[in-house]
């Protein structure tokens, strides 16, 4: 069974945890173990999260697979969005599952939600930046129709990176 929840503020300390995790699993092996230890500690604070739970244009979701949570997801409109892509976008800025729970399809469920979301509040454009050597998400992002709209970079550290920004088009219903 697949479920996903809209996460509040109670919520906090397993978004804080399973942020952790997920990022760690995901970029770990592609990062300075210091700078790595660095940025989570500073970007999955229970504060900067409870911050980000607290505005009104971001929404995040737990996705659970038979009663166990399994990853989440983050969405932001409006002044929210990192980037100024589109004034009618929506951004996916994290996407995350644990890697116990990968290749089940939860992914896929989490994105479908994003763009229903987006369509439900009239949206025109999904969006999201994705690290360029993160060859699975590239992959299944492409595969779902996105398409390379730009870049900007990501610091780990003193370490450059660059997030690819990809977009799709919706269209209305």
């Amino acid at each position: 069974m697949i479920e996903i929840k809209k996460i509040d503020l109670k919520d906090v300390e397993n978004l804080r945890q399973l942020s952790i995790k997920t990022f760690s699993d995901t970029f770990a092996k592609d990062n300075d173990p210091e700078d790595l230890q660095h940025y989570l500690s500073t970007a999955y604070t229970e504060e900067k999260l409870t911050k980000e739970l607290k505005n009104k244009e971001s929404e995040f979701y737990f996705i659970y697979k038979d009663e166990q949570l399994a990853g989440y997801l983050k969405l932001n409109v409006g002044n929210a969005q990192t980037e100024k892509i589109d004034k009618n976008g929506m951004e996916i800025e994290r996407i995350y599952v644990d890697a116990t729970f990968k290749r089940l399809g939860l992914g896929r469920k989490l994105y479908e939600m994003a763009e229903m979301r987006a369509t439900e509040l009239g949206k025109k454009i999904l969006w999201l930046g994705v690290w360029e050597r993160n060859l699975p998400a590239l992959a299944f992002y492409k595969k779902l129709g996105f398409v390379h709209l730009g870049q900007h970079s990501f610091f780990m550290g003193e370490d450059e990176q660059i997030d690819l920004i990809m977009g799709k088009e919706l269209h209305a219903e």
